[in-house]
């Protein structure tokens, strides 16, 4: 992915695309902190996975963002927001709709036997380790919490 990310910034920068070379570097930013973070640890480089991770909560956090920026009557903040949003998104594998994720949700409970709510962070971990950067984990995490009730 990180091949990519390059590879799409060379382009944007042909184009001359200023909020698609911003948001991609922000992206690469993200990513090398993460691997900062990773080697004062010990821990290898982020793979895939994990920047699927980092792509879900920026997209989470511009979300957050533009919702106030629309609260705070700043519409021109909220729309840029929303660009960032779907540029971060065209990263991203498609994302599951919630009859499919709450499907997957059923599979995965009778999968591994799941009881009850002491039962959650199992299914949680299952979901991710399959899903990463597919599905929305908290709307998956109120649904796993109704099924298990």
């Amino acid at each position: 992915m990180r091949d990519e990310f390059a590879t799409v910034l060379k382009d944007a920068m042909k184009a001359k695309d200023t909020r698609r070379i911003s948001t991609i570097r922000l992206i690469q930013t993200a990513i090398k902190d993460r691997d900062i973070a990773n080697r004062g640890t010990g821990k290898d480089p982020v793979n895939n996975d994990e920047i699927m991770q980092i792509l879900a909560k920026m997209i989470k956090q511009r979300e957050e963002s533009a919702r106030i920026y629309d609260e705070g009557g700043r519409p021109e903040l909220a729309q840029q927001e929303r660009e960032e949003i779907v540029i971060i998104s065209s990263f991203l594998p498609a994302q599951l709709s919630e009859a499919e994720v709450r499907a997957l949700c059923e599979g995965v409970i009778a999968e591994i036997g799941a009881q009850g709510l002491r039962d959650m962070g199992k299914v949680m971990a299952v979901l991710k380790e399959r899903y990463p950067g597919q599905m929305d984990f908290a709307k998956a995490s109120a649904i796993i919490k109704d099924l298990l009730k």
